[in-house]
């Protein structure tokens, strides 16, 4: 188990030096035009769609101004599982914008492929125990509290937290897309 945790962290580490170098080799930015976005079928330089919604990987994430090690560091989340939306790629890093509006670049290696949401507005939302309104309530989520997401039909997500699995209506929840459904 100690020598997977330090061959991936290394692993890592080579992936960030070697983005680094290719940087400090160009002296220069990308710029936009050689930043990968979104094409026509919604495909991108990773094979997966943009924009799309993933978790942040870490309690620390380190978000820059720019694709690389070398821009200034722009902030730090520090709420792992938080879904955020990528709408940019260039090599391994993803430019996100989070459930504010703000954007930021991230090391692909901080994300992860999970599918979470917050749950939004200024009142609770009712975990119900079926995708319905008069379905029993289950308990009560705050605002801004990370949920799980297990799946999307039409109006209902199934979603867990805090050991209570059950439905929540989609229009509560951020970090799912109006038209996307899943299992």
């Amino acid at each position: 188990m100690v020598k997977k945790i330090i061959i991936t962290a290394f692993v890592v580490f080579l992936s960030c030096s070697a983005v680094y170098a290719a940087e400090e080799s160009t002296g220069t930015p990308p710029k936009d035009s050689e930043l990968a976005v979104d094409s026509k079928d919604g495909a991108s330089s990773s094979g997966l769609p943009i924009p799309r919604f993933v978790a942040l990987a870490d309690e620390k994430v380190i978000a820059r101004t720019g694709p690389g090690l070398k821009y200034p560091i722009k902030w730090i989340y520090e709420r792992k599982r938080m879904p955020v939306e990528v709408v940019q790629e260039f090599d391994t890093w993803r430019k996100i914008r989070d459930i504010d509006g703000e954007m930021a670049w991230v090391h692909q290696s901080l994300l992860s492929g999970s599918r979470t949401a917050v749950v939004k507005g200024e009142k609770g939302v009712s975990l119900r125990k079926d995708p319905e309104e008069e379905s029993p309530i289950l308990a009560y989520l705050e605002p801004n509290v990370v949920v799980s997401v297990r799946s999307c039909e039409q109006a209902w997500c199934d979603i867990e937290s805090g050991g209570y699995e059950g439905w929540a209506q989609r229009k509560f929840l951020w970090g799912i897309y109006d038209h996307e459904d899943f299992d």
